[in-house]
């Protein structure tokens, strides 16, 4: 009889005890059992040894392409002396030591994570966006335009969406006719005024919103910092970093566009209304338990200001007006911001890194300078905490 899975340690005891009782030869038991000779003493063997029938662990005795314990000693002393520092740094620096063996970056990980020095905040602080859900509302809204289509009238509608992360709420779905950075901060002071600021902003990289390339700030984020707003940008040719706005978009397109007639930007915008009330307080979302988003949309307000004052920015901190050409100018060196800061002041303040400083709009980080090398060591917006210097790294 051939083995089951499910019986196989059953079926080898009573092999055994069929051999050990005699009445039939070991030779036809193995055919009665289906099993080899050899395997048949295999069983015998083990039973007499007092060793258990079950299968035993295929993993191997020795894993002979496993990083060598000194090499792995060398990662961990890179670790232990700038703890920091991630796998790509730790590979350079055994580069550059010259050392024979150089485990690969993703071996360098896993060295790390096996022996504790990656905690769960790290992996997931180096994780790019995707898959994440902020824990209050107000925390960050998506938003982005829904691809845009032909209306009965001829005309195009660009459909624009903002979605709060934590709970999932529609906050609008807005008929535009285009999608000008004038029509989009129309709809966003509304909401202001209806649900409050959010901290941050989550959008793509194109226009209005930002910009792929590596010089430059827009209007539009300019104009979320003045509000106190941190813009955050997905990676480019990655939108399943907005994977939010994506599926909320699938749904738009398959509950509503899909297999509706729509007459114009008036007749889009009732539709838009219904699908969202629909969408909020009547159809039961999985992601969040099956609840719908208007049970979970409960957010701390934040007032919209009755106007923006003028920045005061703490001691230390040196004021520099921005060229209406886009440059700022530190030590007689001239640095590309952007044309959107002509005229406005930023702040320059010195770096804890060694020949570096930062520069500041309002509350945010906007910018470090390698003033030895004369250019940019990054473009990226951070918010500061009450106004002092973020975190470094």
């Amino acid at each position: 009889m051939p083995w089951k899975e499910k019986t196989v340690e059953k079926l080898r005891c009573e092999f055994v005890q069929e051999v050990l009782q005699g009445e039939e030869s070991k030779g036809a038991l193995c055919r009665k059992y289906s099993i080899t000779r050899a395997t048949g003493d295999k069983w015998l063997k083990r039973y007499l040894s007092g060793e258990g029938l079950g299968n035993r662990s295929r993993a191997p005795f020795h894993t002979p392409n496993r990083t060598p314990a000194q090499v792995e000693e060398k990662v961990l002393m890179v670790r232990t002396a700038h703890p920091t520092w991630g796998a790509r740094k730790i590979h350079e620096v055994l580069r550059r030591a010259n050392e024979t063996v150089i485990p690969a970056q993703s071996t360098i990980t896993d060295i790390l994570r096996r022996n504790g020095r990656i905690s769960k905040e790290a992996s997931e602080a180096a994780t790019p966006y995707k898959r994440f859900e902020r824990e209050s509302c107000n925390e960050l809204w998506q938003t982005d335009f829904k691809g845009y289509f032909k209306m009965a009238d001829g005309t195009i509608c660009h459909p624009l969406t903002v979605l709060d992360d934590h709970s999932r709420y529609s906050l609008c779905i807005d008929a535009k006719e285009n999608e000008t950075r004038e029509g989009v901060t129309a709809s966003f002071l509304r909401l202001f005024e209806e649900y409050g600021l959010p901290n941050a902003l989550l959008c793509n990289n194109g226009n209005p919103w930002g910009t792929s390339q590596s010089t430059g700030y827009t209007q539009f984020e300019i104009w979320l910092m003045d509000y106190g707003i941190l813009p955050i940008h997905g990676r480019i040719r990655h939108p399943q970093t907005q994977g939010k706005e994506e599926r909320f978009h699938r749904t738009l397109k398959t509950d509503l566009l899909k297999h509706t007639t729509i007459a114009d930007l008036n007749d889009a915008q009732r539709q838009f209304d219904a699908f969202r009330y629909c969408y909020n307080h009547e159809r039961p979302h999985e992601a969040i338990g099956m609840a719908v988003p208007a049970e979970r949309y409960h957010p701390l307000r934040r007032k919209v200001p009755a106007y923006l004052p003028q920045w005061e920015y703490p001691a230390g901190y040196e004021l520099r007006r921005v060229k209406g050409t886009g440059f700022v100018t530190y030590r007689g060196q001239g640095y590309f911001l952007s044309e959107s800061f002509g005229e406005k002041y930023v702040a320059v303040r010195e770096s804890l890194i060694k020949d570096c400083v930062n520069v500041y709009y309002r509350g945010f980080r906007i910018a470090r300078i390698n003033i030895e090398e004369r250019s940019f060591v990054s473009k990226k917006i951070y918010l500061t905490k009450d106004n002092d210097v973020p975190p470094e790294f």
